[in-house]
């Protein structure tokens, strides 16, 4: 499949901004499975310059500095994107969660190199009683695989998706308690319920291709950004879920970037030198092309 990306943010303030320094993580990745074949940056007012560099995930971050008056600033990512089908493991080709406690704990340099998955992060953290949700999806001696799905699934059939309902900052218990939320927040807490168990799991930020209802035609600025996540499985690598969806990610998912959760790789997270308020909108398309 062939994408055009369409990713546009706007801020109006009701006080001039003097100064504004932002990182911008919108650029699709290039691996396995995607290749991202252009990306444009256009912002408004234009800045001095714009810089590009890879993070510490691998990410490409874009750097853009402001220093003249505005009260309004515009941030559109353009990008074409040609994604192409993956192949799913079967569960019988997976190891359990006891041996892949073991492989992953006492391999020294696995271990190092997957631990920044494993920890707390800024926006993961649980208690015994998240570890006890999770418990319930991992049977003992059954695939490892089979269990993180079962865990999505659980997430899916249990929680209802209510755009709004929360925000970035909405903490991982109120979700598992209101069972109510959006996509960082299903993906947010089935990380948590991983790593509650000694597992490895990562964000994974992107797009996915939604569908218009029978018969009509699809609204432009209707999509919107989209989460998942990606948990480590010796034998079988990196793998990801969409607890959102309740599927595996394919073709029509596009990822821009990895992170431990929303806060490493959010797409744009500036500094203001101004007061006041301000209003924020946007509208994201994934346009099929023939």
């Amino acid at each position: 499949m062939k994408y055009k990306l369409i990713h546009k943010t706007q801020y109006r303030y009701f006080e001039k901004v003097n100064n504004y320094h932002s990182l911008v993580c919108l650029q699709p990745q290039t691996m396995v499975g995607q290749i991202c074949k252009s990306f444009s940056l256009e912002i408004s007012p234009k800045p001095a310059d714009i810089t590009q560099r890879k993070d510490f995930f691998g990410n490409i971050i874009h750097y853009f500095s402001i220093h003249i008056p505005h009260q309004e600033l515009q941030v559109l990512a353009t990008s074409e994107i040609e994604s192409f089908p993956k192949k799913n493991p079967f569960y019988r080709d997976s190891i359990s969660v006891e041996q892949a406690r073991e492989i992953i704990w006492n391999t020294r340099a696995l271990k190092i190199e997957l631990l920044q998955y494993i920890l707390p992060s800024p926006f993961i953290n649980w208690d015994d009683e998240i570890t006890l949700f999770a418990k319930s999806c991992f049977p003992e001696n059954r695939p490892l695989y089979e269990g993180v799905a079962n865990l999505c699934h659980k997430i899916f059939s249990e929680f209802k998706f209510v755009s709004n309902y929360t925000s970035i900052y909405t903490p991982i218990k109120t979700v598992l308690r209101e069972r109510k939320g959006v996509c960082q927040d299903f993906s947010h807490l089935a990380i948590a319920c991983l790593r509650s168990l000694g597992l490895p799991a990562r964000y994974v930020s992107g797009y996915i291709e939604t569908l218009p209802p029978p018969g009509k035609a699809k609204l432009q600025g209707t999509d919107a950004s989209h989460a998942w996540i990606s948990v480590y499985i010796p034998q079988l690598g990196w793998c990801e879920f969409d607890p959102t969806n309740d599927m595996v990610p394919q073709e029509r998912h596009i990822i821009t970037a990895y992170g431990r959760d929303y806060s490493d790789v959010a797409p744009l997270k500036g500094v203001i030198f101004s007061s006041g308020r301000h209003t924020l909108s946007v509208s994201v398309d994934v346009l099929p092309v023939a």
